[in-house]
């Protein structure tokens, strides 16, 4: 009677059952990503192209491609999927909380290399990056908030801080603190920036009145309101370019 033999891997090989297993669709995909990122620069690949390298860190070996897709149609694009709230991200089949956080630290990298930039040059000579700046912070945000921007004697920055959140439509700024923290931290000048969540950046009447409150109050005491920029998803308002800080 003949014995059964049961197949063998000799060296370490992997038997010839497990050689005739297909490689999956993605096989050398991932290799081939990077090499076209460095050798092409990023500034190349399409938004879902990007959004899979960074979502290689939060998962090691699968097909990420449809979850980049997903992410950047879900939340409407690839900044609003980065500055998406942790909560929603971690909404996301498939994602997990390795995905989330590796986004999160990338819109948080970008924001301390432009931060770091206006730190060392005058913020009025790099004002497209500052527009950039703001935009990212608070551009894709559900309520509004208040920020401030302090600048010493050069206009360089001294500091950015969030005054207020508020509610979709509204936020309570208070001049006494905007003031009192100005002259705590030592700045010569202030820019005013806070979001309109609903895309729009036309000023309203209160964010003017409110304007000339702070800028009547800092005046005396030293401290120059450079501009007040109201930020939207698809542009910015500049006040002192609509001649509303006079």
């Amino acid at each position: 009677m003949r014995s059964k033999v049961q197949p063998r891997l000799q060296n370490g090989l992997p038997g010839l059952a497990e050689a005739l297993v297909p490689a999956p669709h993605f096989h050398g995909h991932r290799q081939r990503l990077r090499e076209r990122l460095i050798a092409g620069g990023a500034e190349n690949l399409p938004d879902y192209e990007l959004m899979e390298v960074l979502l290689f860190a939060g998962n090691p070996r699968g097909d990420v491609k449809p979850l980049a897709k997903e992410l950047i149609e879900r939340f409407g694009g690839f900044a609003d999927a980065l500055s998406a709230d942790p909560d929603a991200l971690l909404q996301v089949p498939g994602l997990g909380v390795a995905g989330a956080a590796a986004l999160k630290s990338v819109r948080e990298a970008a924001l301390r290399l432009i931060k770091a930039e206006l730190r060392e040059r005058p913020v009025i000579g790099s004002w497209d990056r500052l527009i950039d700046y703001c935009r990212a912070h608070i551009a894709y945000g559900k309520v509004e908030e208040f920020h401030l921007l302090f600048l010493d004697r050069k206009n360089a920055l001294i500091a950015h801080e969030p005054q207020q959140r508020g509610t979709v439509d509204h936020t309570p700024v208070y001049t006494r603190e905007v003031v009192k923290r100005a002259l705590e931290l030592g700045a010569s000048a202030l820019i005013l920036v806070h979001n309109h969540p609903s895309g729009d950046p036309t000023p309203s009447r209160a964010d003017i009145a409110i304007t000339k409150d702070i800028v009547a109050a800092a005046k005396p005491l030293g401290v120059t309101v450079h501009d007040h920029i109201v930020i939207g998803r698809g542009g910015h308002t500049s006040l002192r370019d609509m001649g509303l800080l006079s």
